[in-house]
């Protein structure tokens, strides 16, 4: 009986470790992915895709500033949809992007970001860099940008 234990053991053991390693190909797999929606999430703010940014973001998405003003999602829809801010650079910076996931269904970025740009409303224009976090849920629909928060201006220099 003690031999019959062993050999089921070993193939048991053998597919603990393959469905672990398959769960961690998943996680990467949503990583990456993410990783890009992020990535395009920035670029659609830089060239006024609203439509893009309309596909990514969540039904309930906010993005709180480091000076604690919220938008909620039609606002920053409508912004760029109006042109009210057109950007040069909305980048992050290479090497900053950073995915951390949080179960199978909700993750976070974290970047350096490059703002760049000039309003419609005559405020002078901006150059500056800032940290955001960046968070996504699974939805049935697939990830969707769910809630950003973006420090204040860092210094220059």
């Amino acid at each position: 009986m003690h031999s019959k234990h062993r050999r089921l053991t070993i193939p048991m053991a053998t597919a603990a470790v393959l469905l672990g390693l398959v769960a961690g190909a998943d996680t990467n797999d949503d990583a990456r992915t993410i990783a890009a929606i992020d990535t395009q999430y920035q670029a659609a703010v830089e060239s006024g895709d609203w439509q893009t940014m309309d596909r990514i973001l969540h039904p309930d998405f906010a993005l709180v500033l480091g000076d604690g003003i919220t938008h909620p999602r039609q606002r920053l829809l409508d912004s760029a949809r109006n042109r009210v801010v057109v950007f040069e650079k909305q980048v992050e910076m290479p090497g900053t992007q950073v995915v951390r996931m949080y179960g199978k269904d909700t993750a976070t970025v974290t970047a350096l970001l490059w703002v760049k740009g000039t309003r419609n409303d005559g405020r002078p224009a901006f150059d500056y860099k800032l940290w955001f976090t960046d968070t996504y849920v699974r939805t049935g629909d697939g990830w969707r940008y769910a809630f950003g928060q973006a420090s204040l201006p860092l210094p220059q220099g």
